[in-house]
């Protein structure tokens, strides 16, 4: 097949992507494992800053590759890991593994991947970023569907499984198991479905126990629960095959698979059970991260059914109540309807009889509870719950337990305290929190964009570049960081930051808006538009692209088409100052001085700027009131006594 495509088969590195071998990352993992060690020898520093993309991605790897940036969360018992990775930390790990590549110094040129349709998604994701940052001529990707007939790139593998099963290779439903099921060929599909049942279940059994017995952790993420839930005890090894791929999924924030995970484990559990209750919190858990919140509720509503005990109740009442609290459409979230759930988990776990599990589970549930109360515009009411929370954990938990629930819990104040007008305070509670973790890189952001505020950039630039550091290609972090550069004037610098996030996500709105507005200070109109199609491709109708639109439009002489970009801005986002100024110089220049000043006036309503009150004194003199543009020119001059055109206006007015 290689020859067929025009590829050398001495330069092309050929994977199996399919998720039923090793789970997610199938593809990324095996591709790690080719590159890594040749790697360590070259250029062990470039291993080191990727380690958490590389054990993340390649856990094969861990005893090879030294967590230079270990999060204290990954050193707890699994009772107290309550952080559950953000969706896109699968891309954050793409990135980072791209980087690894293009700097390694041991990446071929050419790599195929067989079986894409039957990838996970965080190998889709991989490939995705691998074909986005890299130049066809400096790394060509060439994907295979096992749908189209093709040549197993898995046929020498597959003999070598066979010969230790001990079955000779013309027995095809032997060679279906001994592929782990991956093998596209109906034939021996058909013949392993043909065995009977006690045979097919001995196949598979083996099959693991060989697979176990090679020390590699990846087999456990995809053959290994695969066989064991089609071996001779699905309800006991095969749960817990399954039970420990999903557990090490949800750690990993490999949500696609742990739902996945979950769904068969459930079908299998005796309900009731530890690990059915286990199963169905892990599900609903990734479903909702997938937003498949439908189904996350269903899910909880079947374990109230099931279940009488008190724990399960509660923690489903909690989970329910996320589910209408945290809707990313603020329009569909039911406060309400959350308000009543996280009550009655409250009220559950108020009768719960051990101090120390008490207090903890009615923490989490106050801090639930804090965060609808914030969402409904009561922060102080909230900074109270969480405030309670805080003292349950140091007066009612032992001081060694639950480190990652008491920093939350003080990163929550800190966010509360900061609405509140308390910044100080707010400073104070976010450092107690990354004392706890100094490893995790989502609280320095959120000091940072504290401290920017407080107006001290520099120590708000030096968090920026410290959670750029502790984390695997953050776009967030270059995000947050671009903002600051705006401000203080660092353009240049502020887009090359913006540059590098939609490098790294190209589906990040906010950076093709402040990109946009940049590249027409700059005169790259034609740029501009590139920026502001991309991103109402995203958002159609964003009115700070729209305000874009209309200032290349009026720039190109396009007057009525600025004037309906304009219009778009003012009317779905009628406190974007900007809009309102850009339509009002686009109407003087028209020929509408009164509704030049109309519109000026709604951008002063929304804030003083002197730029404003020059602009619409321009206006008023020409409709003949001097003496209200007099008065704007008096109290632009105020706001900015050293503007040359200010001081000019004024001595001409007299």
């Amino acid at each position: 097949m290689l020859g067929g495509l025009g590829l050398d088969p001495g330069l092309v590195v050929v994977f199996d992507a399919h998720r039923r071998l090793r789970g997610p990352y199938t593809f990324g993992g095996s591709l790690l494992a080719a590159l890594v060690p040749a790697a360590l020898e070259r250029s062990s520093d470039v291993v080191a800053r990727h380690d958490i993309e590389i054990r993340a991605a390649a856990p094969d790897l861990r005893d090879r590759v030294i967590a230079r940036r270990e999060p204290l969360d990954a050193r707890l018992p699994a009772e107290e890991r309550i952080l559950v990775p953000a969706p896109r930390r699968t891309l954050r790990i793409a990135n980072g593994i791209a980087e690894f590549v293009r700097n390694s110094g041991v990446a071929p040129e050419v790599i195929v991947v067989d079986n894409i349709d039957e990838a996970d998604g965080t190998d889709r994701e991989l490939l995705a970023t691998l074909v986005r940052r890299f130049a066809p001529e400096r790394l060509t990707i060439v994907a295979c569907s096992s749908k189209k007939p093709h040549d197993s790139f898995r046929g020498e593998v597959i003999k070598a499984e066979l010969s230790a099963l001990g079955e000779p290779e013309n027995l095809t439903a032997a060679r279906y198991v001994a592929s782990d099921g991956a093998l596209d060929d109906p034939r021996a599909a058909e013949a392993y479905l043909a065995l009977p049942a006690a045979e097919r279940a001995r196949l598979h059994d083996r099959r693991a126990g060989e697979l176990a017995a090679t020390g590699e952790p990846s087999w456990s993420l995809g053959a290994i629960p695969y066989h064991r839930e089609h071996g001779g005890d699905p309800a006991g090894a095969g749960v817990e095959a399954l039970w420990t791929a999903l557990d090490h999924c949800m750690r990993e924030g490999f949500l696609d698979a742990a739902a996945d995970l979950g769904a068969r484990g459930l079908r299998l559990a005796e309900p009731e059970t530890h690990r059915w209750w286990d199963l169905v919190q892990g599900t609903a858990t990734a479903l909702a991260g997938l937003g498949r919140r439908d189904e996350a509720r269903d899910l909880y509503d079947r374990a109230r059914r099931v279940s009488l005990d008190a724990e399960v109740h509660s923690a489903s009442a909690y989970g329910t109540a996320m589910l209408d609290a945290r809707h990313p459409d603020p329009a569909r979230r039911d406060l309400g309807r959350a308000q009543g759930w996280v009550n009655e988990a409250i009220a559950i776990s108020r009768l719960l009889p051990d101090r120390a599990l008490r207090a903890f589970k009615l923490g989490f549930d106050l801090n639930g509870k804090a965060l609808i109360e914030m969402r409904g515009g009561h922060a102080d009411r909230a900074l109270s719950l969480v405030e309670e929370a805080i003292k349950l954990a140091e007066t009612d938990l032992p001081p060694e337990r639950h480190p990652i629930h008491r920093m939350v819990l003080r990163a929550n104040r800190a966010q509360l305290l900061g609405m509140l007008g308390r910044p100080e305070e707010a400073l104070a509670a976010l450092a107690s929190a990354i004392a706890v973790d100094p490893s995790y890189p989502d609280y320095y952001l959120d000091r940072g964009n504290l401290l920017f505020r407080m107006g001290r950039p520099d120590a708000a630039r030096a968090d920026y570049e410290t959670a750029i550091e502790l984390s695997p290609p953050l776009p967030e972090g270059y995000y947050n960081r671009a903002q600051l550069l705006l401000a203080t004037g660092d353009l240049d610098g502020a887009k090359a930051d913006l540059d590098h996030v939609l490098e790294l996500d190209p589906g990040y709105l906010d950076a093709y808006i402040n990109r946009a507005g940049l590249l027409v200070q700059f005169g790259l109109d034609e740029q501009a538009r590139a920026d502001v199609t991309a991103g109402l491709v995203l958002a159609p109708g964003n009115p700070h692209l729209s305000c874009v639109l209309g200032q290349l439009e009026a720039a190109a002489g396009r007057h009525e088409e600025a004037r309906a970009a304009f219009d778009a801005a003012v009317s779905g986002a009628p406190g974007l100052a900007l809009a309102w100024a850009n339509r009002a110089t686009l109407r003087y220049e028209t020929g509408d001085p009164q509704g030049a000043a109309a519109d000026l006036t709604r951008a002063l309503e929304l804030g003083e700027d002197p730029a404003l009150y020059f602009n619409r004194a321009i206006a008023l003199r020409d409709l003949g009131r001097l003496e209200e543009a007099l008065a704007d020119l008096r109290r632009a001059g105020e706001l900015d006594p050293g503007d040359p055109d200010i001081r000019k206006a004024l001595e001409e007015a007299g």
